[in-house]
């Protein structure tokens, strides 16, 4: 069987343009292991992106494939409304040892766009409720990703995914973030600040001094002028994802912390890409020492094998919603597959593995190799304009310019190019933009570092020659 011509027979692929398949089409994996991906031909490729950020542990990990299967043959499912089961509660109890403090209650969904959503409605039932109706908007930064439903969109702030929908859309708060590599104060911080003691433990990050994020002005002002009818802020901590791996300071969270205890006004934590370690922390708030009020989880969650997520709050806002029935102050909000037994399961194993075999510890090591050797290769090409990192996570940021930080010419798709190219040698990269990442599962090791470096080099200089004038 034909299998690519069945694919495109049916299948409509996410984030794509179709008629792009008519020149690559769909590759079809067969099996995979650590951080190996096979196809149906045996070709092996290299998942340096950890299949959209969610596989922590390597795909077809041991110890999580036999927890789903001892699972399975016990209970698949069960309605989570009046019912629960032993791994939703076990779950529970294994995160509230590594949860920044405070949060406590666990509203579980079946995916990342649904627990913002769900964070976002409860901020604004927890207003609504306990006196403060006025408070039914929120802040977002610039660049900011959130999912992809409509709320979700809305705090979103990449255009490529909202433009097209904004008639549709909620009418957010929208703050000039912080951009490290671009910064409009001529501050020099590649998002780690030598005040703050940025990522000790972590991946090394260049210590440039100049930085006190006097960018957070840009959140002071908004604060004081839209603080009254705010419901929540939401952030992803320390890396903006799809706006291209930007790093900022932790010292941006601590101010904002701050600004929020004193406004009333929700820090909503968007740690669906951010955390189980892939910042060099088992949650990137843990690197500014404070707590959101919401935080919500997803992909790495479960390692990547099953689709779950939570929105985890404090007793605080958990309590604004219990009375009587007949008050309506329930929180109604339902997802089927909420709380699914099976995703519990690898979820659980996903926490014993990271504690058992010091998983962040180890990867923690093997990020300053990683970090070295990108920037070894990368940084003397003229069209690599920054290599950023925090943990496993590097960026290579490829402009027109190197002076002047101009892009290059986006319609030539010199990212796409790039891409293409590493799949025919093995390494899937898929760039966001002209912007080349590594997000490995936490579990490679450096031979694979400098094999996947090395061809993504090959393939960078062999499309640089062919597209940038």
């Amino acid at each position: 069987m034909d299998w690519q011509k069945e694919d495109l027979k049916y299948i409509w692929h996410p984030c794509s343009q179709m008629k792009d398949y008519e020149t690559l089409p769909p590759i079809v994996i067969e099996r995979g292991e650590g951080i190996n991906l096979y196809d149906i031909n045996g070709k092996c490729y290299k998942d340096v992106i950890s299949s959209w950020w969610c596989n922590l542990l390597g795909h077809c990990n041991p110890r999580i494939n036999a927890a789903v299967k001892r699972q399975i043959d016990s209970l698949e499912h069960v309605i989570f409304a009046n019912f629960t089961h032993k791994p939703a509660i076990t779950l529970c109890q294994e995160l509230m040892k590594v949860l920044p403090e405070g949060l406590c209650k666990f509203n579980f969904a079946d995916n990342g766009s649904a627990a913002i959503e769900m964070s976002l409605k409860m901020s604004f039932q927890y207003h609504y409720q306990t006196g403060h109706p006025e408070k039914k908007r929120f802040m977002a930064l610039t660049d900011a990703y959130h999912g992809e439903t409509l709320g979700a969109l809305s705090v979103g702030g990449v255009d490529l995914y909202s433009e097209l929908y904004k008639p549709l859309l909620l009418d957010v708060i929208r703050i000039d973030g912080p951009d490290c590599y671009r910064c409009p104060l001529g501050k020099h911080c590649t998002g780690h600040c030598e005040s703050e003691n940025m990522f000790k433990g972590s991946s090394a990050l260049p210590k440039e001094a100049g930085c006190n994020c006097e960018c957070f002005k840009n959140a002071e002002e908004a604060f004081e002028k839209y603080a009254s009818e705010t419901a929540a802020i939401i952030v992803e901590p320390l890396l903006q994802g799809s706006a291209g791996m930007k790093v900022y300071p932790p010292l941006y969270l601590k101010k904002l912390r701050e600004l929020c205890n004193k406004y009333n006004v929700h820090l909503i934590a968007d740690e669906i890409a951010t955390g189980y370690g892939r910042t060099g922390k088992m949650f990137a708030f843990n690197h500014a020492e404070v707590s959101p009020d919401i935080m919500c989880l997803s992909k790495g969650l479960t390692g990547g094998y099953m689709p779950m997520a939570i929105a985890i709050t404090t007793q605080e806002i958990y309590d604004a919603f219990y009375d009587d029935y007949l008050k309506g102050k329930a929180f109604m909000h339902s997802h089927t597959y909420a709380g699914n037994p099976l995703a519990c399961s690898a979820a659980i194993e996903v926490l014993k593995i990271l504690r058992e075999e010091n998983i962040i510890e180890k990867a923690n090591k093997n990020a300053v190799y990683f970090n070295k050797i990108i920037k070894e290769k990368f940084l003397p090409l003229k069209n690599v304009g920054e290599v950023r990192s925090i943990g496993l996570i590097n960026a290579v940021e490829l402009v027109k310019n190197k002076e002047t930080k101009e892009p290059l010419d986006y319609t030539k798709r010199t990212g796409y190019q790039i891409y293409k190219k590493a799949l025919e040698k093995g390494v899937l990269l898929r760039p966001l933009g002209d912007v080349i990442y590594f997000n490995p599962p936490l579990i490679i090791e450096k031979d694979d570092m400098d094999l996947v470096t090395d061809i993504a080099l090959e393939c960078t200089r062999a499309i640089l020659r062919d597209t940038v004038v």
